[in-house]
C-alpha cells in the first residue's frame, strides 16, 4: 500500500455509551489498554507499520486527553513525512449539524483527502483489537478488481446479531448485506456453505457466518460518488447495502485475533486475557510493535509481591501485595496487605509528593492508589483513584447492573470512575 496515495481515517466512534462511564470523560479511543496504551494506539500502529502516515482520527465527543496523546506520541521528522491529525466535528457555513453516523463524519471531513493524488481510502475503527498489515487487504483489491473491500472474520450465529453479516458468492464478492440480522429467516439465509467454510480456512464448526470489522477500503471516487447522497448516515445500514447493487464489494477475510473492546465485559475479558501465559494479543512484537506515547518513567519498584498472569506498567510501587490475573498501569500504588484477582488498574497520571500527602492526611482522605488490606475481584479502576484501607469491592451480591453515587457496574464487573475517592472500610 503506497503512502502517497492512500489515506487512512480512525473513526473515534460516538458517545460511546457502551463503554461508560469510562468515556465519560474521555472519547474511545482514548481508553487505557494493556496497562500504558490508549486503543487508538492499535489502528495508528497499524498504520505505520504498513507504511502509511497520511492518518486523521475523526472525533466528536471528549476529544481533549485523545489529542494530548495523539501530539505527545506521533510526531513524524520532516524527513520521514507524515501526520496523525484530529479532525473534531465541527459546525460551518455549510456544516450546521454534528456527525449523525459513520458516513456522515467521513461525507463532513471530505475535504481533507479529496483530490487527485490519493486513490484509496482505509477506514478503520477506534475500539478494535487486532495486528494487521492493511497492504495484504489492499493486495486483495488489486488482485479482484474490486472497488470496495471489507475486512471479514467468522462469527458464531449469536454474535452475527450485533454485526453487519453478508453473504458471498465463490469468488469472495458480497451479494448482499445486513447490519445487525435478529429474525431466524435472515440468519439461515446469510449462514456460510461448508464449501465456503473451506475456502476462508473457517476450521471451527461453530464460525458459521461472516461479519464485518468495520474495515473498509474503497476507491476513493467510489467512496466520493457514495458520499453524495446525503441521507445516507451510516457505513453499515446505509452505504455498503447500496454500494453492494452499484459496485464490486468483496471480502478480505482476516485469520488473525481480532476484538472489538467497545463493551465494559469485552474491553474487561480482553485486557485480563493480555497477561495471560500466551495471550491470543501480544504487545510484544518485533516485526509489528505497539506505539505509544514515551514517558520516561523509571521501572516500577515491587517488593515482597505475589504477582501471576498479570502486567505491570511502568513507574508503579507494590509492597507486599498479591496480585492474579490483573493489568496494573502507570505510576500505580498498591499498599501492603492487598490482594488483587481479575483487576484493571489504570494507575495515575502523575505522582504524589510529601506536601500534598500532609494535605490529604489533614482532610481524611487517602492516597492515590489502594491503601492497605484491600480486597478486590472483577473490577476497573480508572485514573487516578484514592482508594483508602481495608476496602472490599468483590460484588459479593453478584449484581449484573447497577449505578451508583462512586461505581457503576456491568455485566458484573465493577467499575469506579475517575478521581473517585473510596474511603477506608467501604464495601461493595
Amino acid at each position: 500500500m503506497r503512502a502517497y496515495n492512500t489515506v487512512a481515517l480512525i473513526l473515534g466512534g460516538g458517545r460511546g455509551t457502551r463503554l461508560y462511564p469510562l468515556v465519560k470523560a474521555r472519547s474511545k479511543p482514548a481508553v487505557s489498554l494493556g496497562g500504558q496504551y490508549r486503543m487508538i494506539d492499535i489502528p495508528v500502529s497499524n498504520c505505520i507499520n504498513s507504511g502509511l502516515r497520511n492518518i486523521y482520527v475523526i472525533t466528536q465527543f471528549n476529544s481533549a486527553s485523545l489529542n494530548n496523546h495523539i501530539y505527545n506520541a506521533y510526531r513524524f521528522d520532516n524527513f520521514s513525512g507524515g501526520h496523525v491529525s484530529i479532525l473534531a466535528a465541527e459546525q460551518t457555513d455549510t456544516n450546521i449539524d454534528w456527525y449523525q453516523g459513520t458516513a456522515d463524519a467521513v461525507r463532513k471531513n471530505l475535504s481533507h483527502f479529496d483530490n487527485e493524488f490519493i486513490n484509496n481510502v482505509l477506514i478503520l475503527s477506534g475500539d478494535q483489537v487486532y495486528r494487521m498489515d492493511y497492504n495484504v487487504m489492499n493486495r486483495h483489491m488489486l488482485e479482484t478488481g474490486a472497488d470496495i473491500v471489507i475486512g471479514t472474520v467468522p462469527v458464531s450465529r449469536e454474535e452475527a446479531k450485533g454485526f453487519g453479516v453478508m453473504l458471498v458468492n465463490k469468488r469472495g464478492q458480497i451479494t448482499n448485506f445486513y447490519e445487525k440480522p435478529k429474525e431466524d429467516e435472515i440468519l439461515n439465509s446469510l449462514k456460510l456453505s461448508a464449501e465456503q467454510k473451506k475456502m476462508f480456512d473457517i476450521e471451527d464448526g461453530k464460525k458459521e457466518y461472516l461479519a464485518s470489522m468495520g474495515i473498509y477500503i474503497f476507491r476513493r471516487n467510489v467512496l466520493k460518488e457514495l458520499l453524495e447522497d446525503v441521507s445516507m448516515m451510516d457505513f453499515g445500514k446505509d452505504i455498503i447495502p447500496e454500494a453492494i447493487k452499484k459496485y464490486k464489494v468483496f471480502s478480505y477475510a482476516f485469520q488473525g485475533y481480532w476484538e472489538d473492546v467497545g463493551t465494559i465485559k469485552a474491553y474487561f475479558d480482553a485486557n485480563i486475557s493480555f497477561g495471560s501465559k500466551n495471550p491470543p494479543f501480544d504487545f510484544y512484537d518485533e516485526d509489528a510493535p505497539i506505539y505509544t506515547h514515551v514517558r520516561y518513567l523509571s521501572a516500577s519498584k515491587i517488593e515482597k509481591a505475589n504477582i501471576n498472569s498479570s502486567i505491570i506498567a511502568d513507574g508503579c510501587k507494590i509492597e507486599n501485595a498479591t496480585i492474579k490475573e490483573s493489568v496494573i498501569g502507570l505510576r500505580s500504588v498498591i499498599q501492603s496487605g492487598s490482594n488483587l484477582e481479575r483487576v484493571i488498574m489504570m494507575g495515575s497520571d502523575y505522582y504524589e509528593n510529601r506536601d500534598d500527602i500532609e494535605r490529604l492526611n489533614v482532610r481524611h482522605l487517602p492516597k492515590i492508589g489502594i491503601g492497605k488490606k484491600c480486597t478486590l475481584k472483577n473490577v476497573i479502576i480508572d485514573k487516578n483513584v484514592r482508594i483508602g484501607n481495608e476496602v472490599t469491592i468483590v460484588n459479593k451480591k453478584k449484581i449484573q447492573h447497577q449505578d451508583s453515587e462512586f461505581y457503576c457496574i456491568r455485566d458484573g464487573i465493577v467499575i469506579i470512575p475517575k478521581n473517585t475517592v473510596v474511603k477506608s472500610g467501604t464495601v461493595i
